[in-house]
């Protein structure tokens, strides 16, 4: 919370001063939330339409979610990974039901998660006794901004300033399964892919790309790694979009919304990557906390106790209610997305769009430059659906009235 005698420009003027430039924040400071809403300094309500990002996904001040992070912080918050405590084993038993991958390495974000994923599929191939380190990746493709996780993100943007970065690594096109089979050899260590590309449009990978996938990964050996850090743990409205296109992944990446807001991620794995791990190879100093795993567990209860149910019942209220603003707005070119995550294609940048969302109380965000991305908490429900339309709908409509 702000002191008495902050203001928002004295927050915003502060940050300026000294906090690291690498973020174009909104000129809005928030301070509390609940439910599906933020507020800001004034007391404003916000709806919230992008949950950081993907991350609030029991919406904010959760009331078991809340409880239970309190009574963790009054227990104990941290041991390290040199013991035992009880909350990791639990986790990692419970994303094993979920997803049928039987190994889970903890770390702090979805990011760390691709590192060890792509640490561990060239672990495996130097414990067959013949090293491969090539990675093949696709277009579009985001998979965080660590060096190796970078290596394999497609957008130069992201790149450029930082290169050179991990040889070895290919990009094909998600929308060529012909370049996919030609691309992935005796050399391949492992395909990364996201079956669902979030930062690159809300693009789902279709189907026979999918399926290129598994005939080469099955063809060549090479290892595929899910990235369902964005898509996954029930966004959709299944555990994992991997099982809606048959794919089976020997690796997969999680974060996001797996902690609700508290930072935690999971490396999952299968039977024969996991026998090439041995100790010592991988760690994390505050991968797998008491705090991050008990957040974990709220989240997964709620997720198989009928939220997965709820995503999937509101994924087509949301496309409705799209499709009821696309009528209106011909600048939109096409609505892509599942359960609670939503892209809608624009014909123009849709920067001026977030921004006039922004000022009417509804919080949506720009990705892939033309593309409005939503990412609502698990919990939104229909009243909240309807006024998201009404604001996007306002919004879309100022826009279109500065530009006559």
């Amino acid at each position: 919370m702000m002191t008495t005698t902050q203001t928002a420009r004295d927050v915003i003027g502060l940050d300026n001063a000294h906090v690291l430039q690498t973020y174009r924040r909104a000129p809005v400071v928030f301070e509390r939330g609940n439910g599906c809403r933020l507020y800001d300094a004034t007391g404003r309500a916000y709806l919230d339409f992008i949950s950081g990002i993907g991350v609030s996904s029991l919406g904010h001040a959760h009331p078991r979610l809340s409880a239970a992070i309190a009574a963790q912080a009054a227990t104990l918050l941290h041991t390290s990974n040199l013991y035992y405590h009880p909350l990791q084993s639990e986790v990692a038993s419970r994303l094993t039901a979920l997803s049928g991958l039987p190994r889970t390495f903890f770390c702090n974000s979805g990011t760390e998660a691709v590192e060890a994923c792509l640490k561990f599929a060239r672990r495996y191939w130097h414990a067959q006794g013949s090293p491969r380190s090539e990675i093949v990746a696709l277009e579009r493709g985001f998979h965080g901004r660590t060096m190796g996780s970078l290596s394999v993100t497609w957008d130069d943007h992201y790149r450029a300033p930082f290169g050179p970065l991990l040889e070895g690594v290919t990009f094909v096109s998600q929308n060529d399964p012909d370049a996919l089979r030609r691309a992935v050899s005796s050399r391949t260590a492992a395909v990364i892919a996201e079956p669902l590309q979030g930062e690159g449009g809300v693009r789902p990978l279709e189907q026979a790309m999918a399926e290129a996938i598994t005939d080469a990964c099955e063809a060549t050996g090479a290892l595929f790694i899910a990235d369902e850090v964005q898509c996954g743990l029930g966004r959709t409205g299944v555990p994992f979009h991997s099982a809606t296109l048959g794919l089976r992944p020997d690796l997969m990446a999680l974060g996001k919304a797996l902690g609700g807001g508290v930072p935690v991620g999971a490396a999952l794995f299968s039977d024969r990557v996991a026998a090439s791990a041995a100790f010592g190879d991988h760690g994390s100093t505050y991968g797998g906390n008491l705090l991050a795993c008990r957040a974990a567990m709220v989240f997964l209860d709620e997720l198989t106790s009928g939220l997965l149910e709820h995503v999937a019942s509101t994924g087509p209220l949301i496309r409705a209610a799209l499709e009821r603003v696309a009528a209106r707005h011909p600048m939109i070119t096409g609505i892509r997305g599942a359960g609670v995550i939503w892209g809608v294609e624009l014909d123009r940048p849709a920067a001026p769009v977030v921004e006039a969302a922004l000022d009417r109380g509804l919080l949506i965000n720009r990705t892939a430059d033309t593309v409005i991305r939503m990412l609502p908490p698990y919990i939104v429900d229909s009243a909240d659906v309807d006024q998201m339309a009404v604001m996007f709908d306002a919004a879309l409509g100022a826009v279109t009235a500065e530009e006559k």
